[in-house]
């Protein structure tokens, strides 16, 4: 069986390659295809609404059962911010260092400093049936960015053991994450069949 992974992020689908690892089943990104279907609009105003409207676009488009998701960070001081509009927060052609920095700013002199990173990931099936599956990473966000793993705001997000997500070797991320939580119940719920 094919399992589309629906992103055209390439950190996103390597994660997720590295996540359902093992199983009986050819994972396949859109650059895969020939041609390479194009990506569905992901302006909804949820997670759960922007995963749901990719898997399904993919799995329509495609033909292929499709897993997608839409994730992001929330930062309490900001009333949940960046939030569902975590890659355009700080402006569409803003790298992820400068996605960083421009946080680290807005925070300067805030004390609490507590975040969460969220994500939904759906499967979509080309005959309209959808899974949905949550993962969350509870955290806060530190000074500095530290570390090279990872990406996005992976170097500014600290875990309780005092580490950002950037330090962790990808197998430690993968248990911890918000994407490794959401990714081990997909892995879960394909383990028992289609």
């Amino acid at each position: 069986m094919r399992l589309l992974i629906g992103s055209s992020n390439p950190d996103k689908v390597r994660e997720y390659r590295q996540i359902l690892a093992g199983l009986d089943v050819e994972l396949v990104a859109p650059s895969d295809l020939d041609p390479a279907p194009a990506e569905p609009a992901e302006d909804g105003p949820s997670f759960e609404e922007n995963a749901l409207t990719k898997a399904l676009g993919y799995a329509r488009a495609t033909g292929l059962a499709t897993l997608a998701d839409d994730s992001g960070l929330e930062v309490s001081a900001l009333r949940g911010a960046p939030g569902v509009r975590s890659r355009r927060f700080f402006g569409d052609r803003a790298t992820a260092a400068e996605r960083n920095a421009a946080l680290l700013a807005l925070l300067d002199g805030v004390a609490d400093r507590a975040a969460r990173f969220v994500c939904v990931a759906v499967l979509a099936f080309p005959d309209g049936r959808t899974e949905s599956f949550r993962g969350e990473c509870a955290g806060a966000i530190g000074v500095a960015p530290r570390g090279t793993n990872g990406f996005g705001y992976d170097p500014v997000f600290v875990l309780a053991d005092g580490r950002t997500m950037a330090e962790l070797p990808p197998s430690e991320k993968h248990r911890l994450s918000h994407r490794g939580r959401a990714g081990q119940l997909v892995r879960a719920r394909l383990t028992r069949g289609w």
